[in-house]
């Protein structure tokens, strides 16, 4: 296979695990079921709390949820508002992420020619790695702050667990972060070497057209320039001879 086809085809399949992880992370931010926590209170009727960056909610055993959203932005948690910066941020960039990769790709034809091809493919690799690493570290950050309060003896609130968001959102960063590792290694492989190729034309060119005017280009004489030759003397006028028939006055004196 040519280079360039399995080249075409590595970019297709980094596409595709990109936007699958960027619209996994969109999911999460829907998504109530950042925390939960189950609590039996009787023998029939069973209870269970979940949360997530908005709002909690309530639901008991016969399906019947109440949600109420976070009263006081100000008054929240220091987790929760870097959680959500860091989410819309990561959404942010895989969307522009995604836009660059479609002018960029070679199977598109929409960014010109290949070394600026390669560079806009590199720019897109780099937008996925920061949004999964945006992802990667919200996910994270809240995942950690549930099983420390769950760990902890000393915390006497109620205690959640990890809920299913977080799975969500490792799996959609873990893909965006491969796709924009694979990215930015080939595209950034290639703007280098389109970028020696052109610098060595541009070389040549400009050598080949360097020997062409010094063929054409005729060399300084050694000769010194000699001083010009003296203009030749005009030759006197000879003295008219008389027409034939007609004789001289003098002769006659």
């Amino acid at each position: 296979m040519h280079y360039r086809t399995l080249l075409m085809y590595t970019e297709i399949g980094c596409f595709v695990a990109c936007v699958c992880g960027w619209i996994l992370i969109c999911s999460t931010m829907p998504t109530e079921y950042w925390t939960y926590s189950e609590v039996a209170s009787l023998v029939l009727t069973s209870s269970h709390y979940f949360s997530n960056l908005w709002k909690d909610c309530l639901s008991d055993s016969t399906g019947v949820s109440d949600c109420k959203e976070f009263p006081s932005l100000l008054a929240l948690q220091t987790h929760i508002h870097l959680c959500r910066s860091l989410v819309i941020t990561s959404i942010a960039l895989g969307f522009f992420g995604s836009a660059l990769a479609l002018v960029g790709m070679k199977c598109t034809k929409l960014g010109g020619s290949e070394t600026v091809n390669a560079r806009i493919t590199f720019a897109a690799g780099i937008n996925y790695l920061l949004s999964g690493l945006c992802g990667m570290l919200a996910y994270s950050w809240y995942g950690h702050k549930v099983i420390a309060e769950f760990m902890d003896p000393n915390y006497k609130a109620k205690k959640f667990e990890l809920g299913v968001a977080l799975f969500v959102g490792w799996g959609g960063s873990a893909l965006l972060l491969a796709g924009g590792l694979v990215y930015s290694v080939t595209a950034g492989n290639q703007a280098c070497q389109s970028s020696s190729k052109t610098q060595e034309k541009s070389y040549q060119s400009r050598s080949s057209e360097a020997k062409q005017k010094s063929l054409y280009t005729h060399p300084p004489s050694p000769v010194p320039n000699r001083a010009k030759p003296k203009p030749k003397p005009e030759p006197e006028p000879k003295p008219s001879r008389p027409a034939k028939g007609f004789h001289s006055v003098d002769a006659y004196v």
